[in-house]
């Protein structure tokens, strides 16, 4: 496969038009802070966040700020905005959103539909991270449940369900795509076996905006996808919309307009020996101009340049790995480099250009998996075991020929799948039932 970006003569321009995009995403996006959270990925919705100040070692006996109970169980990340962090977990065989400030205190809590509880061990029927504007706040459970709150107040401005509107979900498992942000709407991913689509809702009145249908060929449970879709802003040079939607599950990555949610274009073979069972849980990650889509189970990555119409498998797949990929945790990328953490803990930093691996780490192995995505923060990258175990690696360079330092870590001996967020020199970490505030105290 080619491993290729394009011809030499190529790389100003695509410098000049990812600049250029990086300006109109900031423009179309909420205009989140460098001390802002906003949704399950961060500000930069590839897992990096800015600041710094984050201390490098912690356990439940140093550098913890502060550690809440919460009221029930879930997975979900949190979202931060200004002095708020919002937080779902089902309680009392309800869905339910607890709002917390900076420092712990519980601002209001607001209950919800009827929880369906979780199926997998370390699953709940909270999964799906909730996302907010800084004025609003949006989220999303297994039950279908689809609501959007008052960031402030906790007032309810709208709710529906999916389940009950569109039909059953069908997952073998437990639902855990988060709801999206475009300028306009808030978009929802519903990949299964039957009827798979795209539903966007008008952000502050709920109107369904549309309903766009997703039914790409896939056999049994690789039909079905826990991922998150991407959000970007357009390239006209490309042809491309104002807004682009990214969505990887069911053996394709496809692309669509945000507006209307058509597709744009595909990408397939992503399981060419048809496998019944890839199921994908990691979800794509945008590095320049390449949509970076993991598979196969963890076995493979696929870097896919952005642009064309119809079917590109043959003309837009810039590289493959077929040694290397990440099963549940979602990749990070900064700076032209993509960081991927498998369930196992071996991590590598890869150019994004060409899928190269920079430098990799193989973490102690332990009988407990990762499920946290990585995070690249303050020089590092911190990556979190399911047994709230973390490691700090450098970023983004490290010696490839030794072994690649750990700089720092820490625990907090409480079942954590939840990607950890880093705003302001602090370090949540949501766990099964609590959530803990890491800073220098």
């Amino acid at each position: 496969m080619d491993s290729s970006i394009g011809p030499s003569a190529e790389g100003p321009r695509r410098r000049a038009l990812a600049a250029a995009r990086g300006f109109v995403v900031a423009i179309l996006a909420a205009p989140a802070g460098a001390d802002d959270w906003p949704n399950w990925r961060g500000p930069s919705l590839a897992g990096a966040a800015s600041g710094t100040g984050y201390v490098t070692d912690w356990s439940p006996e140093k550098n913890v700020l502060w550690k809440v109970a919460l009221p029930g169980v879930g997975a979900s990340t949190p979202a931060v905005w200004g002095d708020r962090v919002v937080v779902t977990c089902t309680s009392d065989e309800r869905d339910a959103v607890v709002c917390l400030d900076r420092d712990g205190r519980e601002l209001w809590r607001k209950a919800l539909g009827v929880a369906r509880a979780g199926k997998h061990k370390k699953a709940t029927g909270a999964n799906p991270s909730p996302g907010t504007d800084g004025e609003l706040v949006w989220v999303y459970f297994k039950s279908g449940e689809l609501a959007c709150l008052d960031l402030v107040t906790g007032a309810e401005r709208w709710r529906t369900n999916l389940q009950q509107r569109f039909g059953a979900d069908t997952l073998w498992w437990d639902l855990g795509t988060s709801p999206v942000l475009t300028a306009r709407a808030v978009v929802v991913a519903v990949m299964q076996t039957g009827p798979s689509y795209l539903a966007a809702f008008d952000r502050e009145s709920g109107d369904l905006l549309w309903k766009h249908d997703r039914d790409v060929p896939a056999p049994e449970e690789a039909a079905q996808s826990y991922s998150t879709p991407l959000v970007a802003a357009g390239d006209p040079a490309w042809g491309e919309p104002a807004e682009v939607l990214f969505v990887l599950g069911a053996d394709h990555v496809t692309a669509h307009d945000a507006a209307d949610g058509r597709e744009l274009w595909r990408v397939g073979g992503l399981n060419p020996e048809a496998n019944g069972f890839f199921r994908s849980i990691s979800s794509p990650v945008l590095a320049g101009d390449l949509v970076i889509a993991p598979y196969a189970r963890g076995g493979t990555i696929t870097a896919i340049r952005r642009g064309g119409v119809g079917d590109v498998t043959k003309t837009h797949v810039a590289w493959v790995r077929t040694d290397l990929g990440a099963d549940v945790p979602t990749p990070a990328a900064k700076d032209g480099r993509v960081v991927v953490c498998t369930d196992k803990g071996v991590v590598e930093s890869l150019e994004a250009a060409t899928g190269k691996t920079v430098w990799k780490r193989e973490l102690p192995r332990n009988r407990h998996a990762y499920s946290a995505s990585p995070v690249i923060v303050d020089g590092h990258v911190i990556v979190v075991r399911e047994d709230g175990a973390a490691s700090l690696l450098p970023w983004p360079d490290a010696d490839p020929a030794g072994d690649v330092a750990v700089p720092g870590g820490g625990v907090v001996e409480e079942m954590t799948v939840a990607t950890p967020v880093c705003v302001d020199g602090r370090i949540f970490l949501r766990t099964y039932d609590s959530l803990w505030c890491i800073g220098a105290k």
